[in-house]
């Protein structure tokens, strides 16, 4: 069996989308606002400051999943919060000039173009992913999008990262990139054994947050990436291996060992801190999971 420290060549980049992917611009903690106040929980009171921080400390995770932290002893609020948020966001959408963050579009072309998948991995329902891929453009950049509907639990659970990883056939866990601007999202990275787990500043969570959740490296922002994995591929001399005909039929390296990523290398146990789940992968795609609770 294969050390994950083994060079094999990232094969598959999973990208967050809102905060990662696209501008922010505060269309999830609105969102998250209009559900809590209908449950009585209004701007400028304590219990509203009390609860968008507990929101802002818990992006990245299934909204549902926040809703219930946020009214642990009443599920019936927390479910009609969530239907609120369910509502709020899509509408959100709709409403906002909604665009790829500087350097999201060209990355994510560098990243096919090396013969890479390209993967939009996000604890949010699919309808919204949907309407944010179809406003921005970035549907025709990507290869797969796995959703809240696609895996049993969302972040900061590997379920997401695993499905993304089992679709997209990769040989082993190792040979993954996720890219994430929040805790959770990080957490699901680093629980799924991926390589490299990089934390993005674009997000809701500062540098401290993302390498205490486990991130390998902290970039300004996704536009840093090509440069990280460039260097990356140069150090090791390995290009990567997919089963996409164009990219066999590319030679030349991709970058330069000499390129200088906009990163902090966070430093880390590499074989002893990673995750045992999943080492290899078969490249079946999953049974779909049964009805969420």
């Amino acid at each position: 069996m294969e050390s994950v420290t083994d060079a094999r060549g990232i094969t598959l980049v999973c990208c967050g989308l809102i905060g990662t992917l696209v501008a922010d611009d505060g269309l999830i903690e609105r969102s998250f606002a209009e559900a809590i106040a209908t449950q009585g929980v209004v701007s400028g009171t304590s219990a509203f400051a009390r609860r968008m921080s507990q929101v802002h400390k818990a992006r990245g995770k299934a909204p549902g999943d926040v809703l219930r932290e946020l009214f642990p002893d009443n599920e019936p609020r927390a479910q009609a919060a969530a239907l609120a948020f369910d509502k709020a966001l899509p509408d959100a959408v709709s409403r906002s000039a909604v665009r790829p963050l500087p350097g999201a579009v060209e990355t994510l072309d560098e990243i096919r173009a090396a013969g890479r998948q390209a993967c939009v991995l996000t604890s949010l329902p699919r309808r919204v992913v949907d309407l944010v891929l179809d406003a921005t453009d970035l549907r025709g950049k990507i290869d797969i999008a796995v959703t809240a509907e696609d895996a049993p639990r969302g972040f900061p659970a590997p379920d997401l990262a695993l499905t993304a990883m089992l679709r997209a056939g990769v040989e082993a866990v190792q040979d993954v990139a996720v890219v994430h601007d929040t805790g959770a999202g990080i957490a699901c990275g680093r629980s799924s054994g991926a390589s490299i787990v990089a934390g993005v500043l674009t997000g809701p969570h500062a540098a401290a947050r993302l390498q205490a959740a486990g991130a390998t490296h902290v970039l300004g922002s996704i536009a840093d990436l090509p440069g990280l994995l460039a260097s990356l591929d140069g150090a090791t001399g390995v290009r990567p291996h997919s089963d996409n005909g164009a990219s066999r039929a590319r030679s030349e390296p991709h970058g330069s060992a000499a390129t200088k990523p906009a990163a902090i290398d966070v430093p880390t146990q590499a074989s002893a801190d990673r995750p045992k789940l999943g080492r290899q992968l078969s490249a079946r795609t999953p049974e779909p999971p049964g009805p969420r609770a």
